[in-house]
């Protein structure tokens, strides 16, 4: 199978996985490292860049909601314990973005809460790298 094919797969499982639907891209990525550890650092990068732009979506779509449901309104005051967290911290609450379940949550709210776009940017591309980062190079040390 061609290696661009392949990447454009890999790239895909990325950014389904990012998004609202399950997906599971870190077997593709522990995969495609098995085969290719040569090209750790590019398998790392495009999985990075399609999960980001997953968890982008997800955030937009938040945006998106907020303008017809602002937060503050539609969340009782008993509610707002978590909210109040996720403002305190900001565009980095992000960096957990990377999470199973919860991440997509966070995203989707740091939008929602029309948190600033670029600490929420930085904060999705570190956790999201640093969790690919973590599963490549562990893969390629067992090969």
């Amino acid at each position: 199978m061609p290696e661009t094919f392949t990447q454009i797969g890999l790239f895909m499982s990325a950014f389904i996985s990012s998004t609202i639907a399950p997906g599971g891209s870190e077997a593709v990525l522990a995969y495609m490292v098995s085969q290719q550890s040569d090209q750790l650092l590019s398998l790392v990068i495009i999985a990075t860049i399609g999960n980001t732009l997953g968890a982008l979506t997800t955030w937009f779509l938040g945006h998106l909601a907020a303008k017809k449901w602002p937060a503050d309104r539609l969340l009782a005051n008993d509610r707002q314990r978590g909210v109040n967290l996720v403002k305190k911290w900001g565009g980095w609450a992000l960096l957990f973005s990377w999470l199973p379940i919860v991440g997509d949550g966070l995203c989707f709210a740091g939008g929602w809460l029309k948190l600033s776009f670029l600490p929420a940017l930085l904060a999705i591309i570190i956790g999201k790298g640093l969790r690919y980062l973590a599963i490549g190079y562990s893969v390629a040390e067992m090969i």
